[in-house]
């Protein structure tokens, strides 16, 4: 069975194994991801020069602003909710063929779209609503609910069954092992700002 350490020792060896790969779909991801995160900034209203703008420009330009808004806003929910969730589950499908020593093919990274899309949708739909829905009691509950799920993703990808399937089994595989996988995200995240701190460089590892 697979232990704490034993974990990132295989992850770091499957990284030595396939670098240049891995660090190609993880600058891909970032590419795709680009929208949702400048949608996210540029719209932030801390971003908007209130102090510059006279009273003429917001009595003609509001309306067009607001408009624009919302036109960009429904663009970039619909390319997060039915492109980005296909891109994402085939980026994991294809760490996990490097962990199981098995050469990524950057097919995988589209391969939702050909086949298992419906299924890549409503799974990421659900363990979303699900994962929300717990953070709205206290919070706990919905770092319990991403831990006990955080396998869907692989499940749905790597054995093709539909949502509600890759739920449970998800919860399944992941009974008794809630703690650690919470833990291993904690030490993951230091570790990421332990790379940020090696200036920048450090986090590609």
């Amino acid at each position: 069975k697979p232990t704490f350490s034993g974990s990132f020792s295989h992850g770091w060896q499957t990284m030595k194994n396939y670098f240049l790969i891995l660090l190609l779909v993880v600058f891909v991801m970032g590419i795709i991801m680009l929208p949702t995160n400048f949608m996210g900034m540029m719209f932030n209203s801390e971003n908007i020069p209130w102090e510059q703008m006279d009273f003429d420009f917001l009595q003609t330009g509001w309306i067009a602003l607001g408009i624009l808004a919302v036109i960009l806003g429904i663009i970039v929910l619909a390319y997060s909710l039915l492109v980005v969730p296909v891109f994402k589950f085939g980026s994991d499908l294809m760490f996990v063929h490097a962990a199981r020593n098995k050469r990524p093919d950057f097919e995988t990274l589209i391969s939702g779209f050909r086949e298992n899309y419906l299924h890549i949708i409503l799974a990421n739909l659900l363990v979303t609503a699900l994962v929300m829905l717990g953070f709205m009691f206290l919070i706990v509950p919905g770092i319990i609910i991403a831990c006990r799920l955080v396998f869907v993703t692989y499940v749905v990808m790597d054995k093709k069954v539909d949502p509600i399937v890759a739920v449970e089994e998800s919860w399944k595989l992941t009974k008794g092992h809630g703690w650690t996988i919470f833990l291993m995200a904690l030490v993951s995240f230091f570790i990421g700002i332990a790379g940020f701190i090696m200036c920048f460089v450090g986090i590609l590892p």
